[in-house]
């Protein structure tokens, strides 16, 4: 078995960004299976964030767009050549000002935009996951709900759970 350095279980967090104008924030990757194909701004979970401050700071470090959660909407998960699990959240996130710039991160991308998912939809550079999203309507996504407390036997420092209500 292959030694990984993030270990056989990998966990990461994207952000689905929305605006008024029902565009989505969509980059361009530099790099893997995702080279030169627009996917949403992601990235492995850091051991002190829980999954959803992840995909809020994915989108910052690759755009420069502060977001605000609404929701997680999806979680995609796979197994690489039978050896590592790869698992990823997908949160609603929106833009907090609209007329912030985009800046793109450039050691890791070739490019950032608001694209609508009609013109995600013809574009064939576009990730499969994202080919599957726009055949959805992802206005809604699963209610955070924090301030709860599993037991202090665990030792939590932060705990949320996310559901459909």
């Amino acid at each position: 078995m292959t030694k990984h350095r993030r270990g056989n279980i990998w966990l990461a967090a994207a952000g689905l960004v929305t605006n008024s104008q029902k565009q989505w924030l969509v980059v361009k990757k530099r790099y893997g299976g995702l080279y030169g194909k627009w996917s949403l701004p992601a990235g492995f979970v850091m051991a002190n964030e829980t999954i959803d401050q992840a995909a809020i700071r994915e989108v910052k470090e690759e755009t420069g767009i502060d977001c605000a959660l609404l929701g997680m909407i999806g979680f995609r998960t796979g197994v690489i050549r039978e050896e590592i699990s790869d698992n990823m959240a997908i949160f609603l996130l929106t833009a907090i000002d609209e007329s912030q710039p985009v800046k793109v991160q450039l050691s890791e991308l070739y490019e950032a935009a608001w694209l609508s998912p009609d013109e995600l939809a013809k574009d064939e550079a576009v990730s499969v996951m994202l080919q599957e999203m726009v055949n959805y309507v992802l206005e809604e996504g699963f209610q955070e709900i924090e301030d709860v407390n599993p037991g202090d036997i665990f030792g939590y420092s932060t705990y949320k759970l996310f559901f459909k209500k």
